[in-house]
């Protein structure tokens, strides 16, 4: 159970750390081009994955938090039951590694802070950070591992 928590842990601070990066080396709203698709900005994100529910007022910061460590909770428990199965439980470390990292933002800041920006002409993907990318990683992870297992 350790080496999976561990996983989380190492999300989280690269998620924590990156981060804290952004908000010292931008100002709110600032972009910085790196390439002709892709961009490090500094945005915040009061809602869920890609801005969902960003301006509804407030109350989808306690719904959001409540959500986490529910989520947090389940995959904990589910992490200790099937420690032997690889592939499940890195993909349940790393969604829960993101999980924790965008709750740690949500509930010290109120907002997820979002900085990686791609985008094709006109047409953009939300931006996202760390946490995003690992939670993203991690059901992909677990989709995989449910086609390789056998049906009953």
């Amino acid at each position: 159970m350790l080496k999976w928590l561990s996983v989380s842990a190492i999300v989280i601070a690269l998620d924590l750390v990156t981060k804290h990066l952004i908000q010292n080396a931008f100002a709110f709203g600032e972009q910085l081009k790196i390439t002709s698709f892709f961009d490090l900005v500094h945005y915040h994100n009061e809602g869920a994955a890609f801005g969902f529910l960003n301006n509804a007022g407030g109350w989808q910061k306690w719904f959001f938090t409540a959500i986490s460590i529910t989520a947090a909770m389940v995959i904990t428990y589910l992490i200790k039951k099937n420690s032997t199965q690889k592939l499940f439980c890195l993909g349940l470390a790393l969604v829960l590694g993101g999980a924790l990292g965008n709750l740690y933002d949500r509930v010290t800041l109120g907002y997820v802070v979002d900085f990686l920006n791609f985008h094709l002409n006109i047409h953009a993907f939300p931006a996202f950070n760390v946490a995003d990318s690992s939670i993203s990683v991690g059901v992909a992870l677990l989709l995989l591992d449910s086609f390789k297992k056998p049906t009953t």
